[in-house]
């Protein structure tokens, strides 16, 4: 199987039990943090295994260094910033670089404890470094981008150090049967035998072009089977709920893909909207969750008009021999061919025009369903159509 990313082993910071019990005793002593959603999540996916090999939240000097190289301070590639930022005046009294934090979890009531922290380094966050690691990480310090809004409002200080956590947070609870840490994955992609897996990433309902492109990159890799991996962690106001994806999601594979050919998943991370950047996180966690390939379509993670069509698929083209041992499937736009009869890749229907294809954008999708319309069949199967309507009308 496919190593983790610049690890021999997969190396989750989830405690023992023993560890665990330890820890809450410890915690009961220590001044506590109720950190961010984002923190939290960073956390959690800390835990899970898909960080390996960091084993905690990055200092300013290394938030820095990946912003501007794509390098940890050790020279390992690594894409996107991994942060604890907070706000000075919510920093416990007499916090010293050094000692012991307890990190507390905003997305569950009563902010049960998630993690302890051993503080390495406390770092101030001027406006300066904030809008550089904005524009390098995100290519946009516009307020209006909902990654860069998050950070902007994150907090002036960064803490850095190692952490030991004790759970998941709210995704195993929510999602029992979906929500899976990398080595889960890792094992079962074990027993079922797999050699070459694809992964598509997804934070939206699945439609035919999605169905249609998962198929087209197992073929085209000759792959045993596909991890269809969603994000069921924050996203941005609008965006459809995690439980209403996951329904979706597990009606269409039901329905249309060959049994035993897929594997249904979920993470616990914030989508960040980072485009090419976070592509390329994307590309880490689907490698230490040990897929061979991982699908990279037309605006991967992106937001808006912020990035270009295929600017996620051109940065793994910049990345140096060896950085990630996992390989992309490069994707065009997919639409239903009315000539053909079927969902194709446009590069590939070089004798059609715009009119040949069924197109809906976001707004008409939301739009139709909202006034209790179905979706064209060509566009997304009925039993995935029937879902998102009753969604939208309890909205």
């Amino acid at each position: 199987m496919i190593k983790p990313h610049g690890s021999e082993d997969l190396l989750p910071r989830l405690a023992s039990a023993e560890r665990a019990a330890a820890l809450r005793a410890e915690a009961e002593r220590l001044p506590s943090l109720v950190v961010s959603s984002a923190a939290a999540a960073n956390a959690v996916m800390l835990a899970s295994g898909y960080f390996t090999p960091l084993p905690g939240y990055m200092s300013l000097d290394e938030a820095r260094s990946v912003a501007d190289e794509m390098k940890l301070l050790s020279g390992l590639f690594w894409p996107v910033p991994v942060l604890n930022v907070v706000r000075a005046s919510d920093l416990p009294e007499g916090l010293e670089i050094g000692g012991r934090l307890a990190l507390r979890d905003p997305n569950v009531e009563g902010a049960p404890l998630l993690a302890v922290m051993k503080v390495e380094s406390i770092d101030t966050l001027d406006d300066d470094t904030r809008e550089h690691i904005t524009e390098r990480v995100y290519g946009t310090t516009d307020r209006e981008h909902p990654g860069v809004k998050t950070f902007a409002e994150a907090g002036d200080r960064v803490l850095g150090g190692t952490v030991d956590v004790l759970g998941t947070s709210y995704f195993g609870d929510e999602f029992p049967d979906t929500f899976r840490t990398a080595g889960q994955i890792r094992d079962a992609i074990e027993k079922l035998g797999w050699q070459r897996v694809v992964a598509f990433q997804t934070r939206n309902p699945m439609h035919r072009a999605h169905e249609a492109l998962c198929k087209m990159a197992m073929e085209a890799v000759s792959a045993d089977g596909v991890l269809i991996h969603m994000l069921l962690g924050k996203l941005k106001p609008g965006d459809i709920p995690a439980a209403v994806r996951d329904a979706a999601i597990r009606e269409l594979v039901d329905g249309y893909f060959p049994a035993g050919s897929v594997m249904i998943a979920g993470y616990g991370f914030d989508m960040l909207y980072a485009g090419p950047r976070e592509a390329l996180l994307h590309a880490v966690f689907r490698q230490n969750a040990g897929c061979t390939h991982l699908i990279v379509g037309r605006d991967h993670a992106g937001v808006g008009s912020y990035y270009g069509a295929f600017d996620a698929q051109e940065i793994f083209e910049t990345l140096p021999a060896g950085a990630l041992e996992i390989q992309i499937f490069a994707a065009d736009h997919t639409a239903y061919s009315k000539k053909l009869g079927k969902v194709v890749m446009l590069r590939d229907a070089v004798d059609h025009d715009k009119s040949d294809f069924v197109f809906l954008s976001g707004t008409k999708v939301r739009d139709m369903l909202s006034a209790g319309e179905d979706l064209p069949p060509e566009f997304s199967r009925p039993e995935v159509s029937a879902i998102l309507k009753a969604h939208y009308s309890k909205a």
